[in-house]
């Protein structure tokens, strides 16, 4: 048997890995670098376009478990993150570049895995196929999906600038945890009340870039919640961004010993520690004005951009309709789809559908996680009819996991009891995959 992965994102690559790890050959198919998108840089597979953030790595925050349960499934994303982790407190936080080669590497030398860098715009219905191609799924590719899988739908992604480390001035900034977890690793820069409220009315009156689509109003009105532009946040309300990502609750200035009115975090984006990306601060305002507008942070005054924050359309399907909890297509056992185009939404979620279609095709049996596990629930959230008929991506989230059968009042408390149970039903999955070998 041979398998057609479509797409060398953290969805595709994890799927070739399952595939080949279980000696099945594996066509991994990829524009790049022939042809780019808007948002992609460089040849290497499995490129972080946004943040450099893979979340929490805590069991009692949803994407910490579900990154828990990868390792226990071997996966090559989770190790190679791990491998090329940079200081971000209680985060994975990872060196870009580093990651994005030494997946490349581990695929290209992969003796199960062909590559194939061309843009795919035909999928044969008779050959199993894993279609991961991302929420930036090529036009020409996107006409054979809605054959397949009818009507597509999109929300708006947004990444945040990169500022050079040494352009910081540090009279004007300080090192401490975010929210008080983990070490020292984050460069925090305060702002009082003055400066903030002066700052705030620069952010909602500058201008924003073009989004060059034919019905730009019903992009804006699609903006993905969890990865909302900070320009389009603060226009809610004076507060709203002091509240979010400019929470200053412990992150007490050094100085003055009490918590400033507003703090912006810049965290750590390749192991040199020369490049820092600024927390929450995705937008889609034209170059100059963010030069102009960021460059009011105090700490900011002088800083070097290294990248400009930019926005994107991602495409994504109506899942619930179309794909079953494995990622198989219903119309077609031989199709599969997995990461953001069935509507997962962040890096790790991608890969965790990649892993699940991986292994669905590689064991030659139905591989079908528990609701229990963060992977299991995420794949039962994408495949299930919404209550209120309106499909939306979804980050891992406790929310979407099974509740306990007793209840537990103390959240923390609670989520940890969620986490032991889902990581004994994963390594119960081993434990039979192991028995079936013998």
């Amino acid at each position: 048997m041979k398998v057609k992965v479509i797409g060398a994102g953290l969805a595709g690559c994890e799927a070739a890995w399952q595939l080949a790890m279980r000696g099945v050959d594996v066509v991994l198919s990829d524009m790049k670098p022939s042809v780019m998108s808007p948002a992609h840089h460089s040849g290497d597979f499995c490129e972080l376009v946004c943040s450099n953030s893979l979340k929490s790595n805590a069991v009692d925050n949803a994407c910490g478990l579900l990154k828990e349960e990868m390792r226990l499934l071997s996966s090559l994303v989770i190790s190679c993150a791990d491998a090329v982790r940079v200081p971000a407190g209680g985060a994975l936080a990872v060196d870009r570049d580093a990651f994005a080669s030494l997946v490349t590497e581990k695929i290209r030398s992969c003796r199960n895995i062909e590559i194939e860098e061309k843009v795919t715009d035909k999928i044969d219905a008779d050959v199993y196929t894993i279609v991961a191609t991302g929420p930036l799924t090529h036009e020409a590719l996107l006409g054979e999906i809605s054959r397949l899988s009818g009507e597509r739908m999109f929300f708006c992604d947004a990444a945040a600038p990169i500022v050079s480390r040494e352009s910081v001035d540090f009279n004007n900034a300080y090192m401490s945890a975010r929210y008080g977890k983990g070490g020292a690793d984050y460069i925090n820069c305060p702002m009082t009340k003055d400066e903030y409220e002066a700052f705030y009315e620069a952010l909602i009156s500058a201008q924003t870039a073009p989004l060059h689509d034919s019905d730009s109003s019903a992009l804006r009105a699609a903006y993905f919640e969890g990865c909302m532009p900070i320009e389009a946040m603060a226009r809610r309300g004076k507060d709203t961004i002091r509240y979010g990502p400019l929470k200053p609750k412990g992150l007490p200035d050094p100085k003055t010993g009490r918590e400033p009115y507003a703090v912006v975090q810049l965290r750590q984006d390749n192991e040199a520690a020369t490049m820092y990306n600024l927390v929450g601060f995705q937008t889609n305002l034209k170059f100059g004005e963010q030069r102009r507008v960021f460059s009011m942070i105090p700490a900011l005054r002088t800083a070097e951009f290294l990248r400009y924050g930019v926005m994107h359309k991602n495409t994504y399907i109506n899942s619930p309709a179309l794909l079953d909890c494995r990622y198989a297509l219903k119309s077609n056992d031989h199709i599969y789809f997995a990461g953001q185009i069935t509507g997962v939404e962040g890096y790790v979620e991608s890969a965790a559908s990649g892993l699940c279609a991986g292994l669905n095709i590689g064991a030659r049996e139905a591989t079908v996680f528990p609701d229990t596990t963060c992977i299991g629930a995420l794949a039962k959230y994408i495949s299930s009819p919404p209550p209120h008929g309106n499909f939306q991506p979804m980050n891992a989230n406790f929310g979407i996991i099974a509740p306990l059968e007793m209840r537990v009042r103390n959240k923390r408390e609670r989520y940890a009891s969620i986490a032991k149970r889902a990581l004994e039903h994963i390594k119960e999955y081993k434990a039979y995959k192991e028995c079936k070998k013998i």
